[in-house]
């Protein structure tokens, strides 16, 4: 649930590698943030489909009968590439469609929100509870293991340390692995590498439309 679009999870510090080592009698690769194959996987999915299909049909009208099959094995590449920008852009919303749900949800009183944010959590698979402590607003359960949610001040235009301290402080003292935090706005510039350090989620709009897909609510709709 808590993924792409967090801010920190536990171990998003440790050191990253680049290019190609070895550890362990294994070899492992990361791909280059700029290589060609990079730049399509960030890219809607059907420009790698073209590229494909571009390749195959230029090969077979250039190539003789004994090379066409090149032709066609030239493009694999790039449906494989294609097929998993999709798997990965099919379940991410518009930008209409998160303008509109970051309007919606700015017009919402906190006891709608709070209901449509539990029926969300309630769905991934998660037990519910509302929590009374000030900076804590629910506790979820899954698989035996423990998220603490702040979401009340989602309507602030930029959220601070303060709110993500009482968060952590909260979190460390019931030690629970995982946090998360909700809002609107954005983080400020101390805030962003606070939730980074203690590994706290954060969802903005977009997340939002993501998580609250298929619950209608206000003039908006999250299908």
């Amino acid at each position: 649930m808590f993924s792409r679009a967090d801010v920190g999870k536990r171990g998003n510090n440790a050191p990253r590698r680049t290019g190609s080592s070895t550890q362990g009698g294994s070899l492992k690769f990361r791909m280059a943030k700029n290589s060609l194959f990079a730049v399509l996987l960030r890219s809607p999915w059907w420009i790698s489909a073209a590229i494909a299909f571009a390749l195959a049909l230029l090969g077979l009208a250039v190539l003789a009968d004994p090379f066409r099959i090149l032709a066609i094995l030239s493009g694999v590449p790039f449906a494989v590439i294609g097929a998993v920008a999709a798997r990965r852009q099919w379940h991410v919303p518009s930008t209409a469609r998160v303008s509109e749900t970051r309007e919606a949800l700015a017009r919402m009183p906190w006891p709608a929100f709070a209901d449509l944010l539990e029926q969300s959590f309630r769905r991934d698979g998660y037990a519910v509870s509302r929590s009374k402590a000030a900076a804590i607003d629910f506790e979820l359960d899954r698989n035996g293991r423990r998220t603490l949610v702040c979401a009340r001040r989602w309507k602030s235009a930029r959220t601070g340390l303060e709110a993500l301290r009482a968060l952590q402080t909260a979190r460390d003292s019931s030690d629970a692995p995982e946090a998360l935090y909700i809002g609107l706005g954005p983080l400020t510039d101390t805030a962003l590498p606070f939730a980074a350090e203690h590994g706290i989620a954060v969802w903005n709009a977009g997340d939002l439309a993501r998580a609250l897909r298929g619950l209608p609510f206000g003039n908006a709709s999250t299908r």
